[in-house]
């Protein structure tokens, strides 16, 4: 008896896993959205998460809304998506930026910073702070991209929940911060909204890294914690990308759980600035 009831589990998983690749090729045939480079077993997890969302059982009951319901498309982007951010996370690889990348961008006459999948915004409003502070935004240009729309309505909002301040406070310390968190933003009822003057110089736009080409030349490209959900292949794809739009001497900065390795086809083209912080380098000499 045992044997068998093995066998209708392996023959379940096996069903599953056939539901997701349908599911991912429909979305893709039917908007655009390709997801058919992301890690499976990640991208397996939310899409049973999603299911469970909406009320369905299985990941395969998701086609149906998928084909049919247009409106649903934005709802399952947005979860496939998961953007998950804080104010100055990881306030170390900050806290490096500000002595070491900081100091070097600030010899161009004009920066353009390239922040790929923005999320709901927490790195482009820490960026923008860390920028004024160094008397860098007048001369900057931060391009702010995502695939996820809500996700970049909601960033451009710039509002927060207020129970994050310790979180963000901390962070803000720990990365260095000369002044007052609470100078770059307005808190009401449970709720902080950040400065506007902030966005001064910042835009927010469409970008998928997995169809898109080069977005804008850039001294600074910011791609935090994303290549963790794509398979090899599109990872190379996307850091030969962020590799052709960095000018000479620019800088890259990734997840610290992401890496450029010496396998990348473009891993002689940088030089590490730091390792625990997954700060790189584009070199000056590209003979």
């Amino acid at each position: 008896m045992v044997k068998p009831r093995d066998n209708e589990a392996e023959q379940a998983l096996e069903a599953e896993d056939i539901a997701l690749e349908a599911f991912i090729h429909a979305l893709k045939l039917r908007h655009g959205y390709d997801f058919s480079e992301y890690s499976r077993a990640s991208l397996k997890r939310r899409a049973q998460e999603l299911a469970r969302k909406l009320g369905v059982e299985r990941v395969g009951d998701l086609i149906p809304s998928t084909l049919y319901e247009p409106a649903l498309v934005r709802e399952i982007v947005s979860h496939l998506s998961v953007p998950v951010s804080s104010l100055f996370r990881d306030p170390e690889v900050f806290q490096a930026m500000r002595s070491e990348v900081l100091p070097m961008l600030a010899s161009w006459p004009r920066i353009n910073i390239w922040l790929a999948g923005c999320a709901y915004g927490e790195e482009v409003y820490s960026l923008a702070i860390m920028l004024a502070e160094a008397g860098l935004t007048p001369r900057s240009q931060i391009y702010a991209t995502d695939f996820n729309d809500y996700a970049l309505e909601r960033a451009a909002e710039g509002i927060f929940n207020r129970q994050n301040l310790p979180e963000y406070r901390s962070n803000y310390l720990a990365s260095g911060g000369p002044g007052r968190l609470s100078d770059y933003y307005h808190a009401r009822y449970n709720l902080i909204r950040m400065r506007r003057e902030l966005l001064e110089k910042v835009v927010f736009a469409h970008h998928n890294l997995v169809t898109d080409g080069v977005f804008a030349e850039a001294q600074l490209i910011m791609c935090r914690n994303v290549l963790i959900y794509f398979t090899q292949p599109l990872k190379d794809r996307v850091l030969t990308l962020f590799a052709d739009s960095l000018v000479r001497g620019g800088f890259l900065v990734l997840g610290n759980k992401e890496a450029l390795s010496t396998t990348s086809p473009v891993a002689d083209r940088f030089e590490l600035v730091s390792a625990h912080e997954r700060i790189y380098r584009l070199k000056r000499d590209r003979a």
